[in-house]
């Protein structure tokens, strides 16, 4: 997978937008909803944290190989 420092990095700018405000909205959830509510909300965090981790992780790996190639 050939992927541009640009790409990459911009991935890795999403994971960590991506982390950082389902977790900040997780901390800012008010009390007085009903259980159904949390339940739902704590899918979608758990959801997108997971594909947080992907998005860094295939930034990471795009960033590391653009790298380590010779240029051309």
């Amino acid at each position: 997978m050939h992927m541009s420092r640009k790409t990459a990095g911009f991935l890795i700018g999403l994971a960590a937008f991506m982390i950082f405000e389902w977790i900040n909205l997780g901390f800012n959830l008010a009390d007085g909803h009903p259980t159904s509510f949390y339940v739902v909300h704590g899918i979608l965090i758990a959801v997108n944290i997971v594909l947080a981790v992907a998005l860094g992780v295939i930034g990471l790996r795009g960033w590391a190989q653009r790298s380590q190639r010779p240029p051309v």
